[in-house]
């Protein structure tokens, strides 16, 4: 009898090992492509008449187009600290922006991110690119779930020396897992590329997760010649062209990672998500713009749309359908639960904000799944930013980039995004009913969001 009894516990064994490399080796892998200060209508399959984009287009074409998808922040650190987490940004303890100081903390290292999702579930993690949600060994990648990290800590890079982009003191920010590496000349996008590629060979017979965090189109605008001198013989006009330059060159290193994937045959079982991390720049080092958000009114640190509304895409062969568009409104958050359920892995036991975008994927006649959504970002501590959407209608507060003389005396813009998307008239006077309920959705929020 315990003869018996110790061949089923090891014929059992044997099983429940068998049963779970089958079901590891049909998980899908990941590739989570991040770009960086870019606009809604920055691709040309969003609109765009003056872009090369053909990578970025065919990937879109290949699977679902997100039209009325956000960013849950206008700036770079919240909003990959949302996408991270599954959470609103002061959920996920990073509501400003991070330093670019070594030795300074960003997102608290209690969060639970996507890295730390895949990795718990027996998948092989990667961060290639920008993080920008701390700085110290307990708020970088390899802390966070990743096993392998490549890229800088800061917020942006000169990409070919690989030196801090922004004030001084002048410094050095190239990492490969927490220790300091140099590449000196080499342009950072290949890097990138030639460290997935590595990444996926190495891996291959796993599932994987990569988090592609690539600093494009992010100043310093530093696009390839070929692309520079193709914008230069179309007329584009500055600083469009310096920027379309850039896109063009993302797309081609996109496509770049992209071949590799399918060269060593795991394209068919790969989901591939595309967006950027918020809307264009219009700062001094970016020239003053070269961004657009087409029709929609704003770019980065505002929360009108062209802050917040990004172009978004995901892919996945022979299981979600290709060439669908979705009006649906969803968010960067979302992405945590999404992936989870497409994976198989179980959320974890904490609150996640975002909600699993594969009944729209499925169906475009499904409803959005955000009810309400909402932002608070910049400003001061008396006079915040904040904005609320709830159908179509949207309040602003005290909107960065608007003229003063278009807000009521609270500060307040409403728009109805669904009539007027350039949010251009405020009818905050003549829908006072409306103001007061998504203010008061707004104040509740703020209070609830703190907790954990």
């Amino acid at each position: 009898m315990k003869i018996r009894r110790l061949f089923l516990c090891v014929w059992l064994g044997v099983f429940t090992i068998s049963v779970w490399s089958q079901s590891s080796a049909q998980r899908p892998n990941v590739i989570l492509i991040y770009s960086d200060d870019q606009g809604w209508a920055d691709l040309h399959s969003f609109g765009s008449t003056d872009l090369y984009t053909p990578v970025l287009d065919s990937l879109g074409a290949s699977g679902v187009r997100f039209t009325q998808f956000y960013a849950a922040s206008p700036i770079c650190s919240p909003s990959r600290a949302s996408l991270l987490t599954g959470r609103y940004p002061q959920r996920a303890g990073l509501p400003e922006m991070a330093s670019s100081l070594k030795g300074v903390e960003g997102m608290p290292g209690s969060q639970y991110t996507m890295g730390e999702l895949f990795r718990d579930a027996g998948y092989k993690t990667a961060h290639i690119g920008k993080w920008h949600v701390g700085y110290t060994p307990e708020t970088m990648p390899n802390a966070q779930g990743f096993d392998e990290s490549f890229g800088f800590m800061g917020g942006c890079i000169d990409n070919y020396s690989h030196f801090f982009y922004w004030n001084g003191p002048n410094r050095h920010d190239l990492w490969r897992n927490g220790k300091e590496v140099h590449e000196d000349g080499t342009f950072f996008p290949d890097l990138m590329v030639r460290e997935a590629g590595s990444f996926m060979e190495q891996h291959r017979k796993d599932p994987f997760f990569i988090y592609f965090a690539i600093n494009i189109p992010h100043y310093p605008l530093q696009g390839e010649k070929k692309w520079l001198d193709y914008y230069k013989n179309k007329g584009l006009a500055a600083p469009r062209d310096q920027y379309a330059a850039f896109v063009s060159t993302m797309d081609e290193k996109i496509g770049a990672l992209l071949t590799r994937l399918k060269a060593l045959g795991l394209a068919d079982n790969t989901i591939v998500i595309f967006q950027p991390d918020q809307g264009f720049s219009e700062e001094e080092r970016t020239f003053g713009g070269g961004g657009s958000a087409g029709v929609l009114r704003g770019s980065k640190f505002s929360l009108f749309e062209g802050g917040t509304r990004v172009p978004a895409i995901i892919s996945w062969p022979k299981q979600i359908r290709p060439n669908q568009v979705r009006d649906q409104l969803a968010a960067n958050i979302d992405w945590f639960p999404t992936l989870a359920e497409y994976c198989n892995i179980p959320l974890p036991n904490r609150r996640i904000d975002g909600k699993s975008l594969v009944p729209i994927i499925r169906d475009d006649k499904q409803p959005t799944l955000h009810h309400t959504f909402f932002w608070k970002q910049g400003g001061t501590k008396d006079n915040p930013q904040w904005a609320v959407r709830r159908g179509d209608w949207k309040l602003l507060h005290n909107p960065a980039q608007a003229r003063k003389e278009e807000l009521d005396p609270e500060g307040l813009f409403l728009a109805n995004i669904k009539t007027d998307p350039a949010e251009k008239i405020n009818l905050s006077r003549q829908q006072p009913a409306m103001v007061k309920e998504l203010k008061a959705l707004y104040d509740a929020w703020v209070v609830e969001v703190d907790q954990q």
